[in-house]
């Protein structure tokens, strides 16, 4: 076994934050796959409960008969059952199809002190916790529960004497019914929340963590039981689950208050340790990935094989430097733009880093027109007019600059920049003699590699800033800058073929 098969058996929460699609979403976190029984339909959000629908439990039999017939379930999180028939069909399901690790959730009381179950469903529990491994009651169904074993242990009081009684109450229902019980400190005062696993001997072991202050905390029951379930499905131990699965339920509430999800109590952010250990998601590398198949088309045309092989025209290149140096003058124009500031709301400030290095590139633009392009052109196709693909590119930047948006145009200069650079890559070093060194050297500098590196990190700035649908406006003009730089690099051979 490499993933863990974990089956919840429990309510719904439609805003997501509770019940099943709680469990599954804490059984992902710790890579476990995912499945779900159905036992109540509940219509709640973040300010609570409107109405539970439960279904007929011969169809609730009939789902937990579809799961065990054809999948070996290695843990089972049992949650909200609600009523005593439900109960009864979990309870000698589970007697049939135990698997190794069972955890009860039992969902008795809300925290709003509400019961969730009634009398005789919570009678009928006995007989489900005494097949379970452990239970994970809160506060206040501890006390049901002590109630059940035949103890008064979990009486009101002050903080002290409650976490006291708590955990008389604990040892009670862990003797009685031979189980693991974990006695949460979440509802207790003070500036940690501790946990008590107590064992059935009585013995305890206290698992220390910080108080998150956030009033975000739906949920956090089921999605607490089903991280242990799953871990100790992958670990083998009670102490090691329980203790991974409260550092991660304390990353998930410390993450709960960033997820702004309704106004009510809201739930906690299962992903957030996760999200934390993953390398934050590169805008501009999806981008350039997205490309994939226009760069492959790109080195592989006519024009770039023939220069890296030293086979192409003079007079084709000569057409193609003809039609550089248009685009190079209106290029230039858009990354002097960049560089005082640009058009719409947020442009950078003149003096600033990003504008200093966008006013650079504009000049390296000039530069690269002086020494490159007129001396190789050297009156040759001087008076060319400008070529409809160049057109159709310079028409698209333009759009971008008009867009008034600063991102979305320095989106859509950024291909220039990484394009070149990555053909400069591909095409490696001109041996001496070569008909189209400098060209070729002039690809491959590191200084223009350095360059392009830099475009990317303030592109990337940009988009990270950016709102969804400005990015989005990012992304487009960046896809197609890399299909006119195709067209461009075809745009030479296609003429001349055509001649």
């Amino acid at each position: 076994m490499s993933v863990p098969r974990v089956l919840s058996i429990a309510g719904t929460d439609p805003t997501g934050g509770a019940g099943m699609q709680a469990d599954l979403k804490a059984i992902a976190a710790h890579d476990g796959y995912g499945m779900g029984v159905v036992t109540a339909l509940v219509a709640q959000n973040t300010h609570g409960v409107r109405s539970v629908h439960v279904p007929d439990v011969g169809f609730l039999r009939e789902q937990l008969d579809a799961v065990s017939d054809d999948v070996v379930v290695d843990a089972v999180k049992i949650g909200m059952l609600g009523t005593a028939g439900v109960v009864r069909v979990v309870t000698d399901w589970l007697r049939e199809h135990r698997p190794p690790v069972v955890v009860v959730d039992p969902v008795m009381v809300a925290t709003s002190g509400d019961r969730l179950l009634d009398e005789d469903a919570a009678s009928a529990m006995g007989a489900l916790f005494a097949l379970a491994d452990l239970v994970t009651p809160n506060r206040a169904e501890l006390v049901v529960l002590a109630e059940l074993a035949g103890s008064g242990a979990a009486g009101s009081g002050s903080s002290a004497s409650t976490s006291a009684s708590s955990l008389d109450a604990a040892r009670a229902v862990a003797a009685r019914w031979d189980v693991l019980v974990l006695a949460k400190g979440g509802h207790d005062e003070g500036p940690t929340s501790d946990d008590v696993l107590v064992a059935p001997d009585g013995t305890v072991r206290v698992f220390a963590g910080p108080r998150v202050a956030t009033t975000n905390t739906h949920g956090t029951g089921c999605s607490l039981s089903s991280a242990i379930a799953t871990l100790a499905a992958r670990l083998g131990d009670w102490d090691l689950a329980v203790g991974v699965a409260k550092e991660w339920l304390t990353a998930a509430l410390r993450g709960a208050d960033a997820l702004s999800v309704g106004t009510g109590n809201g739930p906690v952010d299962h992903g957030a340790q996760a999200r934390a250990a993953l390398p934050g998601l590169s805008y501009t590398d999806v981008w350039w990935a997205d490309a994939a198949s226009v760069l492959d088309e790109t080195i592989g045309c006519a024009f770039l094989v023939g220069l890296r092989d030293g086979t192409l025209e003079p007079e084709v290149f000569a057409g193609y430097l003809a039609q550089d140096v248009h685009y190079l003058r209106a290029y230039e124009r858009h990354l002097a733009a960049l560089g005082v500031g640009g058009p719409g709301a947020g442009a950078a400030a003149p003096g600033d880093a990003a504008a200093a290095f966008w006013a650079a590139a504009a000049q390296g633009c000039a530069d690269e027109a002086r020494d490159l392009h007129h001396r190789r052109l050297a009156g040759s196709h001087a008076d060319d007019p400008v070529h409809p693909t160049c057109s159709g590119y310079l028409a698209h930047l333009q759009e971008a600059a008009d867009s008034g948006s600063r991102a979305v145009l320095a989106a859509a200069v950024l291909p220039c920049f990484r394009v070149y650079a990555w053909v400069g890559s591909q095409l490696g070093v001109a041996p001496d003699g070569h008909a189209f060194s400098d060209w070729i050297t002039a690809y491959g500098d590191p200084g223009f590699a350095a360059s392009s590196a830099e475009a990317t990190r303030l592109v990337e700035e940009l988009a990270r800033a950016a709102t969804p649908d400005e990015r989005g406006r990012m992304a487009r003009a960046f896809r197609r800058s890399a299909e006119w730089e195709l067209a461009f690099f075809r745009m030479p051979t296609e003429a001349r073929d055509r001649g």
